[in-house]
């Protein structure tokens, strides 16, 4: 059978990769997983019983349940966000179908979508998938892979059409506030550029409150902002997600959704709605356990002379590893049975990294880091 070039040329991701050859070994400790340890909190999950129990199986309006947009709208409002739950919020099957969305309903063909790295291994076939160019921006350590404007210019995003970018960053932690995002908005301005701002760990923020780019000045009508409950609440298999964006651009992106996802989960989007009711005290709960084991893995890795910057979101940190990341994350599964994700497989600027989550129970963490502590001797 004929496979399409873009599907068939497309490499497949090195963090699953990962995954298969430490499902392979034994006494495995995972550092690799972009995924948290808790349970979804149980007013969330009672709710998705109920739902079942009541027999509610069927499809939900395309854009989501009107209770849930609305919900989200009163959510997003912390962040300093407005948007309409009728006409400016559109509910998807987890954040990844609202960048798939993004790309297709807002990306011509032969369009250029710059994309910071290292980051989000999707964000580069996702824009592939819609028909356009990949244009690698690089960010740097010495940045605390901030996407600065330099970095902009130097790499020609100018001439983009599209930037995408996740911050707090997905792999290295980063976090942009008000102040470092003011010059990238000028950019984008300047140049017309469609922002799509992947902020699925807005939540997961240490240290301060999380700023998102469409609240400055001039952003709002050319910015979708990507959220979603996996992360925050723990929900990654109950696939749930959302777009926030103009009227036109929801439109759009409803267009394809409708013919493709029709719905995201029903029982899903009643858990989601009891979440952001009910579930704060959670949610502070797991970011202050994440928080302490950043801080305990940022410590540790400091002790065995990693060099690592003070990642201050998400739940992953990025060290420096000695030689080759990939070889490096290879021989640490092979001899010590512990899985982190080499930074390469994030794009350039992440070589000789790792990406390591702490998003699992700190015994595990501290076994972990003696046995990195014991291979790096």
């Amino acid at each position: 059978m004929k496979v399409a070039d873009r599907a068939r040329e497309t490499p497949p991701s090195g963090i699953r990769k990962f995954f298969e050859l430490a499902e392979e070994a034994d006494d495995v400790i995972s550092l690799g997983v972009g995924e948290p340890d808790f349970s979804a909190p149980w007013a969330a999950r009672e709710a998705a019983i109920h739902a079942l129990e009541r027999g509610r199986t069927s499809y939900t309006a395309n854009r989501g349940r009107a209770d849930l947009r609305r919900g989200i709208a009163d959510h997003v409002a912390r962040y300093d966000h407005d948007y309409d739950p009728e006409s400016e919020i559109l509910v998807t099957a987890g954040a990844s179908e609202a960048v798939d969305l993004a790309m297709r309903a807002l990306v011509d063909p032969g369009d250029t979508v710059a994309v910071p790295q290292p980051s989000y291994i999707s964000y580069g076939p996702a824009a592939t998938f819609a028909g356009a160019d990949v244009l690698p921006v690089p960010t740097r350590a010495e940045d605390a892979f901030e996407l600065t404007i330099d970095a902009l210019r130097d790499a020609g995003a100018g001439a983009a059409d599209t930037l995408i970018f996740c911050y707090p960053n997905n792999p290295t932690g980063a976090v942009m506030d008000a102040d470092a995002l003011a010059p990238v908005a000028e950019f984008a301005r300047e140049h017309d550029l469609t922002v799509i701002a992947d902020e699925i760990y807005a939540a997961l923020t240490y240290g301060g409150e999380h700023d998102s780019i469409a609240t400055l000045p001039g952003m709002r009508g050319r910015t979708v902002v990507i959220g979603g409950f996996s992360k925050a609440y723990a929900m990654t298999g109950l696939r749930l997600g959302y777009a926030l964006a103009p009227p036109e651009a929801i439109e759009a992106m409803n267009r394809i959704h409708q013919y493709t996802m029709l719905s995201a989960p029903t029982t899903a989007q009643f858990a989601g709605l009891e979440a952001i009711r009910s579930c704060d005290d959670a949610v502070a709960e797991m970011r202050d356990a994440y928080d302490r084991r950043r801080r305990y893995v940022l410590s540790r890795f400091r002790e065995m002379g990693l060099d690592c910057f003070e990642a201050e979101g998400a739940f992953y940190v990025f060290p420096e590893c000695p030689g080759d990341d990939e070889a490096f994350a290879e021989d640490l599964l092979t001899e010590e049975g512990v899985a982190v994700v080499p930074g390469s497989v994030f794009g350039e600027g992440g070589e000789g990294h790792l990406r390591v989550s702490y998003a699992t129970g700190m015994d595990e963490l501290r076994e972990a880091t003696a046995r990195i502590e014991r291979f790096l001797d």
